[in-house]
This record gives C-alpha cells, structure tokens and sequence, in this order.
C-alpha cells in the first residue's frame, strides 16, 4: 500500500494556516489540519463547508426541465389524474418512490407506483410494463432513477399517450430520451450546482417545486396542509449514502439534516428498519445507513421483489411496518449467505485472471444471482484494486455490475465495449449492464484490452491517503469528538484518515498480540498506553512492530459501562523511515 501523505505534515505555512483556523473558528487544531489538507484553507471556505443551514439549498428552479415538470404534475394533482411513479429496485429507486408518492398523496394527488422484477424485467423501462400502465388508465408517468437512456421505451409511451418526466442523475446519452420534461444535473445546460445527486436528491427538489407552484396557487388550507418537506429528508439521507455520491454542497446538507430525521425515527418503516437493525434510541451515522439500513432495503429488490421495501418504507402505522422491516432483515441474512457463496468464486477466478496479467476483471458463472453481483464487485475490488465486472448468467441472459478504482473511468470504458452489450448505465465509479451470454468472450477481451491501455502498473497499487499527521499525545476524547465536526462521512467526504510516524513522532510498540479466529493485531503504544489500537486481520504483520513504526488509522471513541475510551482502527502500519 502506498501512503500519501499530506502537505502540511512537512509544510510550516500549511501547519501555520492550520493552527490560525483553529484558533479563529474555534475549531480543534486536529480537525483543521484535515479541513486545511483537503483545501479548506481559509476561514469563509472552512465557514461555508460547515454550514448545515437549508436556507442555503439553491432555487430548485435551476435544474433544466423542473419548470415544465412542476407544471405538469401540478396540473395532474388538480385534475386528480392519475401519476404512476416507475422507480429502480435499489435503495435510491425505492426511496425516490416513496418520497415522491409520499408527497404527492399527501397534497391530494392520485398515484401509482411501480417497480420492476430484477430478475423478471431487469433495470430500466420496458415496452410490456408500460402497456400494461397505459391500459390501466395512467396519462403521466414519473421514471425515478431510471429513464436517462430509455429511448425507445418512453417513445413507445408517447404514442399510448403517456407523458414522460424523468428523474434520474446517471450519465446522460447523447440524446435526450422524448420526454415532456428530463431532470438530471448532469445534462447540458442545467445549472443546478452539485451535479451529483441522487434520484432522491433530485426528486426532493421537485417536490420543493411542487409545493411553491401549489401555495402560491392557494391549493393549501386546513382541510388540506402543507407538507413539511424537512420530514422527507430521511428519505433523501437513505439513497445519498447508500448511491455513494459525493457528500459535498447540496448533498452535504441533504444528509447533515436527514441524519437527524432518521435518528428521530418518525416514519414508521423508518423506525421498524431501526428496530431490526438494533438501532432504537440511537443517532443514526452515515455508516448506520451504509451498512446497516441500507442493505435491508435493497436485500428484498436484489433476491426478489423491491416493492416490500417501498410498502416499508410507505407504510402508514409502525404495527404495519414492523413486519415489513422483519421481512426485509430476513432477506438480508439470505442475501449474506448468497453473496459469501458467489464471492469465494469470484476470488478464484479474479486470481487468475491477474496471474494472467489482468488489469481489469470480468468474471462470471451461470447461476450467479443477479441480485448479488455488485456487492461481490465491490468486494473484489476492495481486495485487487482493480476495476471489476462481475456477471450471473441467469435464464439465458446476463446481468452485471461493475465498480472501479480512482483512475479508471467505468461509463467510459463500457461504452467503448458497447457493441458486446444489450444494455449498460452507470457512471464513472459503478455501472450496471446485460449481455448474452456467447458476447461474454469477446467482452472480456474487451474490457481487458482497454484496462491494460489505461491503467499503469502504479495505478493498480492501492492507497492509503492520509489527512493529518498526529503525534500519539494529541489522541485524547477531544481530538477525536472535533473530528465530527466533519461529518456525515462518505464519498468525497471520507472519515478522516490519521497518521503517527516519523515526520511527527514514531511510537514505539509496548505490547503486540494477536487475537480473534480473523486475525486481528492488538497494539499497546508506549507514548499512549490507555490508546485501544486494533488492526483487522493485520495479524500477519506483527513482526513489523519490534521496532518504531508508522500507523495509519480512524480515530474514534468506545464507551463501555459510562467509560470513554479513544480507539483507532489501524488502516495499514510499516517500519519508521
């Protein structure tokens, strides 16, 4: 592992500029070297990253396309139309849908949802389903995470007589589908400043719109009341995390906020999900939503049906929710054993496609699940540090999920395989695909050519950047209770990353074990004895600590029976320079 370290770990005027924030804002000198480290380097900077005030979101107005759909929904709640929403059966699919359907009831407007089958439809619009939408009455239809590269699907329901807005963010085609209204940050054109959002993200701010074009034609009164949108946040906070876009500008506030309403608990699914997550009476964490949340919602959509995640996540009392939730938690454990299966597989082969030289990796099998093949994806590039394509070849056809590292752009990439595939989306981190199954071949030839094009030896060499370097002394609660002053954690806006070595302080070893069946290294520091450092399965790298060492980790606090401790969680270590 390469270590990157930061500037101001060797530059006086960064550490200066470091140590005046500090004192300025009143801000730990730990938490402003990492702010500074990752170019907020003075105070308005600093001040507007901090800032969690909502009365900073843009005017929903500036993202292209909200104004015509504004209208047009505003006019179908009215005339009491029917909407039917199609959302994706992901966690940024299901909670779009049930942000937006949520909504919509609740002004007055009729609505149907729709998700579709993973296994049954696949990803996006298709032809049957929209029949059979149009026949049941249905004049607007709403594609949420979905519908950018719909074409032909959206063009079949103009001529049932179905109006299209689509609410999606994945890289946009050269063509915009024929839709009555397109909103996607990404498309050309559009002003709304932080581009990568969400379906969720982008969902809310039509829904802000909807409100403001209804008050201001007096739709609201005491019979019916206006929503309280802040309310809605949990659900954006769900597909943010979960989608892994950048926590930064608006999407930064969007989750700061929705942390808070789902720590709240007052949505029933909300709540029930917590129950079975054992999170009851807890503030809920970016990594809460991640880990824990996140993957139950999308466990039902990735094995079966994602419509028992929408219902969830809707549900009108706690007592219909809770099993619901149980179901779901169910799924989860099913989706763990499908996917510790599949991955023991996956390794095999991605082992030796790299002895073959492999830079990039696109494994398959028949009768690897659908379902599962994006969490293997990432799960194998987490160990190879390579861009990874995985495909289950299920009925016939196959479906996959793809993932990639900092250097390697994935749409790119797949679109310059595109005449292998049937279908791909996606964007430059993770993208989904199908193909049949005799294109497998020359599909992997493909992607392994343009990999080993792109991507040099030092590319595939993973790293471990650092955003302070610390002395072990500066650990103590406060340092580390100032690091939250970051938060929410997430993409573009990680955990912060310490270091104690040799530019600062070296520590010594006092005590190194092993422990756990894992594999794990228990480390005592002489300069921090009361330190809890623990590095998972790094148990093989014992031998390095005989002499001084440098540390990389997560700082953060355990506390046992009222007693507070720091802890850090070792990233990687290596001998003292």
């Amino acid at each position: 592992m390469r270590w990157l370290l930061p500037k101001s770990a060797s530059d006086t005027p960064l550490s200066e500029t470091a140590d005046q924030l500090a004192v300025e804002l009143g801000i730990h000198r730990v938490a402003a070297r990492v702010l500074v480290q990752r170019g907020y380097d003075d105070a308005d900077k600093v001040r507007h990253f901090l800032s969690d005030e909502l009365s900073a979101l843009p005017d929903p107005s500036l993202m292209k396309g909200l104004d015509p759909a504004v209208e047009r929904l505003c006019r179908a709640v009215v005339n009491r139309e029917q909407i039917t929403l199609w959302g994706d059966y992901d966690v940024d699919g299901v909670s779009s849908t049930s942000l937006l359907s949520t909504f919509l009831r609740t002004v007055g407007a009729n609505v149907a949802t729709y998700i579709p089958h993973r296994l049954g439809e696949g990803y996006g619009l298709n032809v049957k389903s929209i029949e059979r939408i149009a026949g049941d009455g249905t004049r607007l239809l709403v594609t949420l995470d979905c519908g950018i590269t719909s074409h032909a699907e959206i063009a079949r329901a103009n001529a049932l007589g179905l109006e299209c807005i689509v609410v999606d963010h994945h890289a946009v085609p050269e063509t915009m589908p024929p839709a009555l209204a397109v909103l996607n940050p990404l498309q050309p054109g559009c002003e709304y400043p932080t581009k990568y959002l969400c379906a969720a993200g982008v969902a809310f701010n039509l829904a802000i719109g909807i409100r403001r074009a209804l008050r201001k034609n007096g739709w609201f009164n005491e019979t019916r009341p206006e929503p309280n949108l802040k309310e809605y946040l949990d659900l954006v906070a769900l597909a943010t995390v979960a989608d892994v876009v950048p926590l930064l500008g608006v999407n930064r506030l969007f989750v700061r906020h929705g942390l808070k309403e789902l720590s709240k608990g007052r949505r029933p699914g909300v709540k029930a999900l917590k129950f079975v997550c054992g999170l009851t009476g807890h503030d809920v964490t970016s990594g809460d939503v991640g880990f824990r949340l996140g993957p139950r919602i999308n466990a039902a959509g990735r094995l079966d049906d994602a419509a028992l995640g929408l219902k969830c996540l809707t549900a009108k009392t706690y007592e219909e929710a809770l099993p619901l939730a149980r179901a779901l938690d169910a799924a989860n454990a099913e989706r763990q054993a499908i996917e510790k299966q599949i991955l023991e597989q996956a390794l095999e082969q991605a082992e030796a496609r790299i002895a073959y030289g492999a830079k990039g990796l696109v494994l398959h099998a028949e009768g690897w699940h659908p379902g599962v093949v994006g969490i293997v994806a990432s799960r194998v590039v987490d160990r190879f540090h390579r861009p990874t394509v995985v495909v289950g070849v299920w009925e016939g056809l196959g479906r996959g999920s793809a993932r990639s590292i900092e250097r390697f752009h994935l749409y790119d990439s797949l679109k310059l395989c595109s005449g292998h595939l049937t279908k791909f989306g996606g964007h430059k981190h993770a993208a989904g695909l199908s193909i049949m199954p005799d294109r497998l071949p020359g599909f992997v030839a493909a992607f392994e050519q343009i990999a080993a094009e792109r991507l040099t030896d030092e590319d595939l060499v993973p790293r471990c950047k650092v955003d302070a370097v610390v002395a072990p002394g500066e650990l103590d609660l406060e340092a580390v209770e100032a690091l939250k002053v970051l938060a929410p954690f997430g993409a573009a806006n990680p955990e912060p990353v310490l270091a104690t070595c040799g530019v600062v302080a070296a520590p010594k070893v006092v005590q190194a074990k092993k422990e756990g069946m894992e594999g794990h290294l228990k480390l005592q520091l002489e300069a921090n004895p009361s330190l809890d450092v623990i590095g998972f399965q790094l148990a093989s790298r014992i031998g390095l600590t005989e002499g001084p060492i440098d540390l990389a980790f997560k700082a953060g606090i355990d506390e046992w029976n009222g007693n507070k401790r720091v802890s850090l969680k070792l990233k990687d270590l290596r001998s003292a320079a």
